[in-house]
């Protein structure tokens, strides 16, 4: 694992995860598998430094009262959170990429820890699925503005625009609810077609501002384990203007602090993805997945230590 050069939000690096004790790992995850013409994308790699930069600013109030969360923020003597550093990658290493994410996600695991991960562009979620097969059978809650059900991109199977489809091919994934869709991306009336074939309940950003998000929160099942595939595109911009393909009439950070708070203990892990540090104003994406992260975090620490 490569070390970053703080933990988030204070935490204590952990770069041999085969000791690892904790509740919590942050993981950076910067690449996944490329397309021949990245865009925009490749600006993600940045995201988990970024991050990790915001969130360093928090540290110091770890433990203040934190009114959206009505607990302390993620106290030290409450929750064991661990940052396990970057897994090595190389931009144009897809399968290696890929392999170590599986590798680094796996460990993790194993190690009876939840992996909150900062990608990357999308294609990351596809190997941090599959090292989570322990934690099977699992539900993905995916926030995005796109389907992401693309079979391939010219040639690749494993990129940004199918990490829904991979999934429902995995026998450990028994079902996805896609929240917060809209707009007009890479998915053909088939990908749609296929997805609602597979199962995958589809809500858009309208259908969620409509019926609430307690009303989509209802669409997952009290015993479920469930992944969280966050692209922050799924955001409306406003609240979100660092995201490397924007969609207007996306999910407001209430609407999506609210999503996450629901998730609670149910949580086995998540990934963050698609935030470009270039492209952000004021650090205000950096913060929103700070915050996000830790709102998933808080509820694996009430998990496991009932007195928070």
């Amino acid at each position: 694992m490569n070390a970053p050069e703080a933990g988030f939000l204070g935490a204590t690096v952990e770069l041999d995860l085969d000791g690892l004790d904790a509740d919590v790992a942050i993981l950076g995850v910067p690449h996944g598998w490329p397309y021949p013409r990245p865009g925009a994308t490749a600006g993600c790699a940045e995201a988990p430094s970024a991050v990790r930069r915001r969130a360093g600013r928090l540290a110091l109030f770890r433990g203040h009262w934190d009114f959206d969360l009505d607990a302390p923020m993620l106290a030290a003597d409450g929750i064991r959170l661990v940052d396990a550093g970057d897994v090595p990658s190389e931009p144009a290493d897809g399968r290696g990429n890929a392999a170590a994410i599986t590798g680094a996600v796996s460990s993790i695991v194993s190690r009876g820890a939840t992996p909150i991960c900062l990608g990357g562009d999308d294609s990351v979620t596809i190997p941090i699925l599959r090292g989570l097969e322990a934690r099977g059978p699992l539900t993905v809650l995916q926030v995005d503005a796109h389907l992401d059900f693309r079979d391939e991109i010219d040639g690749v199977q494993e990129g940004f625009s199918s990490p829904m489809r991979r999934a429902s091919e995995m026998a450990h994934v028994i079902r996805a609810v896609q929240v917060g869709l809209r707009g007009v991306g890479s998915a053909r009336p088939t990908d749609r077609d296929a997805a609602l074939a597979a199962g995958n309940e589809l809500v858009s950003a309208g259908e969620l501002r409509a019926e609430g998000v307690a009303a989509v929160l209802a669409r997952l099942s009290a015993d479920a384990s469930v992944f969280v595939a966050f692209d922050v595109d799924g955001l409306d911009p406003a609240t979100f203007p660092a995201a490397s393909a924007l969609a207007p009439g996306g999910l407001t950070y209430a609407e999506a602090d609210e999503l996450l708070a629901g998730i609670g203990p149910r949580l086995v892990g998540a990934a963050f993805t698609e935030y470009v540090p270039n492209l952000d104003v004021n650090e205000v994406g950096a913060l929103v997945v700070t915050r996000l992260a830790i709102r998933l975090a808080a509820g694996v620490g009430r998990h496991h230590n009932p007195q928070i």
